[in-house]
């Protein structure tokens, strides 16, 4: 299974607060441990929300709001796309993880959707231009 992990923004990243040596080598730590058992697929730290900016839809309409966004809670400053073989194992990794920010902290986990879980709305032209998609997009990558 894959799993969406997400480090919550604090108001120290959104205000662009570096992690210090000693944190980025206890997190360099952690993910190399993550990679040697196979479970890390990709991870990455986010600007804070004032370089972003976030686009609301309504019908055909589409409208472009800046950041910074008010409510730090519901941000997200980094994430891990792991594979693991359940839910209880993502939460076993998290709970080896060095805490990502300076004071309290909360990592969030969530599993990706998998071709499975859509049923017959995901026909079989569906699938087939999904895994044709897939491919090319790790072609891209070499």
């Amino acid at each position: 299974m894959k799993f969406m992990v997400m480090v919550k923004a604090t108001k120290d990243s959104e205000a662009g607060v570096m992690p210090t040596e000693q944190d980025f080598a206890a997190m360099g730590k952690f993910n190399e441990e993550l990679v040697k058992a196979g479970v890390m697929l990709s991870g990455e730290g986010l600007k804070p929300s004032s370089n972003g900016a976030r686009v609301r839809f309504s019908g055909k309409d589409r409208q472009v709001i800046d950041g910074p966004f008010a409510e730090t809670k519901e941000l997200v400053a980094g994430f891990w796309l792991w594979e693991c073989k359940s839910l209880q194992e993502a939460i076993e990794w998290v709970k080896r993880c060095p805490n990502p920010m300076p004071g309290d902290s909360e990592i969030e986990i969530r599993p990706l959707y998998g071709a499975e879980d859509f049923g017959e709305a995901l026909t079989p032209e569906l699938r087939e231009q999904e895994e044709r998609l897939r491919k090319q997009v790790e072609a891209q990558k070499r």
